[in-house]
């Protein structure tokens, strides 16, 4: 199952059942988790943990040194989870020692090609990166949020749950879960109400979730309002909360 041309360092741990192709260089302090499929040509560099059920085509670069000037070659790691898939031409570089020294991907996630996930961002479970989607640094994506062909994200900014970035968005301020956005730079364009539907969210939900993105972008309050009014809305539903909680966490303010 390790084609005889791969190159696979010693220090290398790798589970019995991978499959590895031809041409491809395996480095040190690797670890490979059992039923991952590594096709040819492509290099994994270490400090690098890559979980179970993993694929990953040609040409991918992971777990190379971060795109940094500071970076003075600290011991610093990337970890990718289980079941996600990472076409070709891939580059997912490892942490900083300047912020977590980790960059962490989470598990179910589909990276199509082209894809760049830069040092020390952290990408959550079942979201979905079109073909040449970038992070810069220090970026969180949270869980089921989608970016789009061409979208590019900021330094330091957040991507919320549920959340759908348009082809060529240039997300400069944190995207809120729900929202959809568009343009360069991004500006909110309603919900991403197909996802929601296609996630199993009732009607109803969708409709309340309708509301506060109303009292949020379209009734002129300032953020502080807004909030007090999405706080009245929990009762009907408590998913709102996410909204509360994200606006109330975020660093760089939320797009507008």
């Amino acid at each position: 199952m390790i084609d005889k041309t791969a190159i696979i360092h010693p220090t290398a741990r790798i589970a019995n059942n991978v499959e590895i192709g031809p041409f491809t260089v395996i480095g040190p302090e690797v670890e490979i988790g059992e039923g991952t499929w590594i096709g040819p040509h492509v290099v994994i560099q270490g400090p690098t943990k890559i979980g179970r059920d993993n694929k990953l085509f040609q040409f991918s670069s992971i777990g190379e040194q971060p795109q940094d000037k500071k970076f003075q070659g600290e011991k610093t790691s990337l970890e990718i989870g289980d079941r996600n898939v990472i076409r070709e031409f891939c580059t997912f570089n490892r942490g900083t020692a300047q912020d977590k020294t980790v960059t962490k991907i989470g598990n179910d996630n589909l990276f199509m090609a082209y894809v760049h996930i830069a040092h020390d961002c952290l990408v959550g479970n079942h979201t979905i990166f079109a073909n040449n989607a970038s992070l810069a640094g220090h970026v969180i994506v949270e869980d089921y949020a989608i970016l789009s062909g061409f979208a590019g994200v900021y330094q330091h900014c957040r991507v919320g749950m549920h959340s759908f970035a348009c082809t060529g968005a240039v997300i400069e301020k944190d995207v809120p879960p729900f929202v959809k956005v568009s343009g360069y730079y991004a500006k909110p364009f309603g919900l991403n109400t197909i996802g929601m539907k296609r996630r199993g969210f009732a009607i109803e939900t969708i409709m309340q979730i309708r509301r506060a993105y109303k009292t949020i972008y379209r009734k002129g309050l300032t953020l502080k309002q807004a909030l007090d009014t999405l706080e009245s809305m929990l009762v009907e539903c408590p998913e709102i909360q996410l909204l509360i909680d994200f606006i109330q966490s975020s660093n760089r303010g939320i797009v507008r």
